[in-house]
């Protein structure tokens, strides 16, 4: 079976920038697409997906599958869902298996981060997939070079998401950093321990090449947002645990942190 990458769309600008994104990355992968689109059955739909929801017809829906498709240059496989998006994803990803989950991240300019309900975090809670989420903002048309890892210094596995992770930063030839944020200045010297932490899980073809950077910040995600600017890195990647989704305040995380704020597209690694 072909590696896969799921697209989720509604045919606004946020879902459609993941797909240019999606593209980009499918050729150096030698992927395919398989484009979702999830048709709402609630007329209360407490998903905020893209903060507005495309109410079409199931003839327009499938006109408009048909028109994304035929304009993409990579394989594509095109499916139509019902229900809850992060349910629908889930029954297509255990079907595809696929080496990421792609979706856009609309833009909330008056939400606070509190109110914000993204399908990204229901999609983790529900799979272990990789999920890339793409900002709204963010237009592409190159894949990533320049990778920055944020990781928590502590030993990690990544079960079988190591084999997408490493296909991935390894087609894309890409330049990987690995960040560590330390608290304060005596603990820099725990970024070797972050270093060493992504060598032993395998998450890059030649460990050998990696770069480090130690930010000193009391807020992990500020750190890290503070790091990750597009004039040095295009592509940021977070290995999460799963204690990083326990409990009901996820936007307390730094996972929700830096989706919800990252300038730059975000790669979420779930770890064992």
């Amino acid at each position: 079976m072909p590696v896969s990458l799921i697209v989720l769309t509604d045919f606004f600008q946020a879902a459609n920038r993941a797909l240019d994104y999606a593209t980009n990355l499918a050729e150096p992968l030698g992927a395919r697409l398989v484009l979702l689109h999830v048709h709402r059955d609630s007329v209360i739909d407490p998903e905020m997906f893209t903060g507005k929801l495309s109410n079409l017809s199931k003839e327009a829906i499938n006109l408009a599958m048909r028109s994304l498709a035929s304009n993409l240059t990579v394989p594509v496989v095109a499916e139509v869902g019902h229900g809850r998006v992060a349910s629908a994803a889930v029954d297509t990803a255990s079907r595809h298996q696929p080496a990421l989950i792609v979706l856009g991240r609309p833009d909330y300019p008056s939400t606070p981060d509190e109110l914000v309900h993204t399908t990204s975090l229901d999609i983790l809670r529900l799979a272990p997939f990789p999920l890339l989420v793409v900002p709204h903002a963010r237009a592409t048309t190159a894949p990533p070079r320049r990778v920055l890892v944020a990781v928590d210094g502590e030993p990690f596995g990544l079960g079988k998401n190591a084999f997408s992770a490493r296909h991935l930063l390894n087609c894309l030839s890409a330049e990987v950093t690995v960040l560590y944020v330390a608290p304060d200045a005596e603990a820099q010297d725990l970024g070797s321990a972050a270093l060493e932490a992504v060598r032993q899980a395998s998450l890059v073809a030649n460990p050998t090449h990696l770069r480090m950077r130690t930010v000193v910040h009391d807020n992990p995600g500020r750190g890290i947002l503070a790091t990750a600017q597009a004039t040095e890195y295009d592509l940021v990647v977070l290995i999460t645990r799963p204690r990083s989704f326990l409990g009901r305040l996820f936007h307390r995380s730094i996972t929700s942190q830096v989706l919800l704020h990252s300038p730059l597209p975000v790669l979420i690694v779930p770890a064992l």
